[in-house]
């Protein structure tokens, strides 16, 4: 049967939850990851929804096995974050939000849902956001840009957005512009800056963050050098490019 499982009692006042779901420049996944390290986060629910992979994940020094989909909670920021370590099929889309929602809402939490927008961006990644009832408000109030253009969130994050719509409960969804092929840890920022520190009661540090933009857009180009070489030389090869190649 599908449930969320809460592991620890927390007293929580009006929390919101930063949904970190895999996507275009993995922006949600970075984003979330980020909090939980930064704010030293407990894992405080398990995810056990239809539609997600039977599988057992674990950590670098840790023999503690635990479920791919989970969320952790920081008290003092009324904070909580939705940790994934696998994909939502499509196809699973729809159980998976009809879980997650009903949850939500016997939490009485408002979820900022994260979505990357593929884009061949130059300079800073523009973000947008949109909400479903008073949210809409809450992103006026901080002055997130309403969308400059006609679009739609499709997969998990799409479906939901879709599920908060059709139960009428207050959702937010930001959009940002990111890389399709790589991490876009510059675009996360972006995300945490201007989306979601608004709603926190203090600054949250993206140094790290600025750093893996860097080292990415370093292997970037190393990677079109040796592109480039390869054509000149038309011959097949085989090479190690790096863990963000």
């Amino acid at each position: 049967m599908a449930h969320i499982t809460e592991h620890v009692d927390l007293d929580l006042d009006s929390p919101i939850l930063v949904e970190g779901l895999p996507g275009v420049g993995l922006v949600g996944k970075i984003a979330a990851n980020h909090l939980v390290e930064t704010f030293e986060m407990d894992h405080y629910a398990s995810c056990h929804c239809d539609g997600l992979p039977r599988a057992a994940t674990y950590e670098e020094g840790d023999r503690a096995v635990r479920p791919p989909v989970r969320i952790y909670a920081d008290e003092d920021q009324d904070l909580l974050v939705l940790q994934s370590d696998v994909p939502v099929s499509p196809e699973s889309a729809p159980e998976f939000a009809t879980c997650v929602t009903g949850w939500l809402a016997e939490q009485g939490v408002l979820p900022v849902y994260l979505s990357g927008l593929p884009s061949e961006k130059e300079d800073v990644p523009e973000m947008y956001g949109v909400g479903v009832g008073a949210a809409q408000d809450r992103l006026a109030e901080h002055g997130v840009d309403a969308p400059s253009e006609s679009g739609m969130i499709s997969g998990p994050t799409g479906a939901l957005l879709a599920e908060a719509s059709e139960q009428e409960l207050e959702a937010i969804g930001l959009v940002v512009e990111a890389n399709a092929q790589f991490p876009d840890p510059e675009a996360a920022r972006v995300l945490l800056v201007d989306g979601i520190e608004p709603f926190l009661s203090t600054e949250i540090e993206t140094e790290k963050l600025v750093d893996q933009a860097e080292e990415i857009a370093e292997a970037r180009e190393k990677l079109a050098q040796r592109m480039q070489e390869a054509n000149q030389q038309e011959s097949s090869q085989a090479r190690p490019l790096g863990m963000y190649q």
